[in-house]
């Protein structure tokens, strides 16, 4: 019997639990997924990701995706009238927005592979989200937009995939949008990402004039025909399009034989590769990460995701291909890594990374991927890092915001477990003896703060729980409370991270919150090295206080000017080991806040070089309070200057407003680095302090009829402008009553 995609299919596999006919293949029905998910063998699983610039279609892919594969019985846009939105997009601002704020969990069937999939954020404020998606996955989606290409955001996602060594495919979506240029997209990506690239595919035509892709490797023109593009029909190629798809046959081969011994021995003796030889070629340097396939499609009309979903299976590597370490740490040895083993059976001891926290309607949600071994419904597992016993009392896989129990989970699976109370990138074992953790997520540094208080003093229960949960949710998402100004800090990646969490806050938690004007994280560091002796002596009757350090303390290269470091260098017994980390700890508390401005200090490094004890009375807080007063004296004698965050900022628009927007970057104090145009529009990238972008969100859309937009992210920390330095020192002087405030004339 065969079931079509327009009934419901969940309803029906109440009442029919066997196997259906779908696109030609067999399947098994909707109910019957977790199921066949859970007896998978290594090879038949997918971990994958969907990452992209924002609107590059990652959410609509990913939509199409689940609904192919039987996950879901129709589709909903993004943005779509029906008010339902994206299967993905469960938060209900993510629905109203149109983004996507929260990673979400999802796996499919196709062609008898398990696929786990998580579809990402693209706003840069949520970029947390990525790097904890990408640490866990084996490969990835690189989603671009025909017309768009590599934009900012694809740089970062870019970066990541580097740092955690993921394999990727591309694929060049939006086929249908006016201006649609994969060939521009393609050059983008061999020469801004450095990736070796080429296409396995092509567009029979562009724009509203898009009818389906060629299929470089079989040779073969695929129509995606019916209301919703499931059914594919196969053709010859367009007499008009043969020269150009085997001058890019030839190029694929090319591109694969310069990073592929096998293919390149059939290059060289002239003999012409099987479609079994290209594919094998692309497997094994895709997983090399030596090459990049180049998909192409339209999500939204339907055409190209049955080949990306193949691409997917074909391509990437199964988590038994993935080489993943655990670190294993000894009192008095070196860490050593030590090699998972990804088989799928309960042989080996069950290792697991907790990747993600969510607070769900039955507590805390801890997301999971297994490594090693395997994990049954009620065993017991043991935190590494607090040593603490936890029972699992309920496993479940994901489904969005939907929950499907399971009994058991093995290696390579991706899962989620209920009441662990842990954070996030603890790593989990089955054997308390094991004393072994997962290397953990890059996580970055905030750069936008803002004052924050409840409208209603009768609401700060409710805020209190809330800023818990967010903060242990997400690491990006800071807070803490200023004693000098007497009110709460919230830090994190944007005005636009900060703006969804306040609104999360009245929705969820029923506390409404006023926002005060963004404070941006300056930092104070050192121009030159300056020379302390500071002696520490006190005396009250009893035991004294004597403590005396001698050393240097001197600026840090500039791409270290985020950090601060300390450095024993004493020689002899003048200042005993045993007190040394008082020093140190008497250091870093000093550059919590810095003299100048109450910002922190970053940027330089202490030198202990000598010293001075007594035998009774020094002590370790002798020489924390001798270090802080070292500081101090630095602080009078040094020479010091403010840092400020610089944003790489991306602005495109259309070209008859570039002189506006030129004289826009130049009064913000911004450089720019690279121009670029493209069929009426202009793409600028520019490198602004972020102290001049508050407000330029409401400006660009106000001077360019609403058709300008930009993203930015955090580039670097940079010397500040003398009179912005002078103007932030007078305020905070002046705030903290060490000047009497300018008196302003009236005219």
């Amino acid at each position: 019997m065969i079931l079509r995609h327009n009934i419901n299919l969940y309803k029906l596999s109440k009442h029919y639990p066997f196997i259906f006919l779908q696109n030609g293949q067999l399947c098994a029905s909707y109910a019957s997924h977790a199921k066949f998910a859970e007896h998978k063998p290594l090879e038949k699983i997918r971990n994958i990701g969907i990452s992209a610039h924002i609107d590059s279609g990652k959410t609509t892919v990913t939509e199409r995706i689940l609904y192919y594969t039987g996950r879901i019985s129709e589709m909903h846009e993004v943005k779509g009238k029906d008010n339902i939105g994206a299967t993905m997009d469960s938060m209900e601002l993510e629905r109203q927005r149109g983004i996507t704020i929260q990673s979400a969990a999802t796996y499919t069937l196709w062609k008898d592979h398990n696929i786990n999939i998580i579809d990402t954020p693209g706003h840069v404020d949520f970029t947390v989200e990525v790097e904890r998606a990408l640490r866990v996955l084996d490969g990835a989606v690189l989603v671009l937009c025909a017309v768009g290409g590599v934009q900012s955001q694809t740089l970062t996602v870019n970066r990541q995939m580097k740092r955690y060594n993921v394999p990727c495919i591309a694929f060049i979506n939006k086929l249908d949008r006016l201006g649609a240029n994969p060939n521009r997209v393609l050059t983008q990506l061999r020469t801004k990402l450095n990736h070796n690239a080429a296409f396995l595919q092509l567009s029979i035509g562009l724009e509203s004039q898009c009818k389906g892709i060629i299929d470089l490797i079989r040779e073969k023109a695929l129509y995606f025909e019916g209301n919703y593009g499931d059914i594919i029909r196969e053709d010859e190629i367009p007499n008009t399009m043969r020269v150009e798809a085997k001058d890019r046959k030839e190029e694929l081969i090319e591109h694969l034989s310069n990073v592929d011994d096998a293919l390149a021995d059939i290059f060289l003796n002239e003999k012409v590769p099987t479609e079994k030889d290209i594919m094998g070629a692309i497997r094994r340097s895709c997983l090399k990460r030596s090459f990049t396939p180049v998909l192409l499609g339209s999500a939204l009309k339907n055409k190209g995701v049955q080949p990306l979903l193949d691409a997917v299976i074909d391509y990437l590597p199964n988590p038994g291909e993935v080489e993943n370490f655990a670190l294993k740490e000894e009192t008095g040895k070196d860490v050593v890594k030590i090699p998972l083993n990804p088989a799928r059976n309960n042989e080996n001891n069950f290792v697991g990374l907790a990747f993600k926290l969510e607070a769900g309607r039955f507590g805390q949600l801890t997301y999971f991927r297994a490594y090693q071994g395997s994990l049954n419904k009620s065993d017991n597992i043991y935190n590494t890092r607090t040593r603490k016993k936890i029972r699992v009392p309920r496993l479940v896989r994901l489904h969005a915001n939907q929950m499907e129990d399971v009994n058991e989970i093995y290696a390579g699976d991706i899962f989620a477990v209920f009441g662990v109370d842990c954070a996030s990138g603890d790593t989990f074992v089955n054997d308390p003896k094991l004393s072994l953790s997962m290397e953990s997520m890059f996580i970055p540094e905030t750069v936008v703060s803002m004052s924050i208080q409840p409208k209603s003093s009768k609401d700060r229960d409710n805020l209190s729980k809330g800023i818990s949960r967010f903060t242990k949710e997400d690491p990006t998402f800071q807070f803490n409370y200023d004693n000098d100004n007497k009110e709460s800090i919230v830090s994190g990646m944007g005005e636009l991270h900060l703006e969804i969490y306040a609104q999360r806050l009245e929705r969820e938690y029923n506390a409404p919150v006023i926002l005060g004007k963004p404070k941006v994280s300056f930092r104070e560091t050192l121009v030159e090295p300056c020379e302390f002796d500071y002696l520490h002596k006190k005396q009250s009757g009893g035991a004294g206080q004597f403590a005396r350090v001698i050393g240097v303390v001197e600026p840090l290269p500039p791409e270290q000017n985020t950090q601060i470091v300390f450095s024993d260098e004493t020689v002899g017994t003048n200042v005993p080991k045993q007190y040394v980390p008082g020093v140190e700890k008497g250091f870093r508390a000093m550059c919590e806040k810095g003299l100048l401005s109450g910002y922190k200090i970053a940027g330089i490094k202490f030198r202990l070089q000598d010293g001075e004890s007594h035998c009774v009375d020094s002590s370790e807080f002798a020489f924390y309070q001798a270090a802080q007063g070292a500081i101090r004296d630095v602080f009078k004698d040094g020479a010091w200057q403010l840092l400020e965050p610089i944003m790489s900022v991306e602005i495109t628009a259309p070209e008859e407003f570039q002189s506006v927007v030129l004289g826009q970057i130049n009064r913000r104090k911004g450089l720019i680095i690279a121009s670029d145009m493209n069929q009426g529009w202009f793409m600028l990238h520019a490198e602004i302090p972020l102290n001049e972008m508050f407000g330029y969100a409401g400006q660009l859309r106000s001077t360019t009829q609403g058709k300008g937009e930009f993203t930015m992210e955090y580039s670097r920390y940079s010397p500040c402008l003398p009179e912005v330095q002078e103007k932030i020192i007078r305020e905070y002087q002046e705030a903290n009553g060490l000047l009497p405030p300018i008196k302003k004339k009236n005219y």
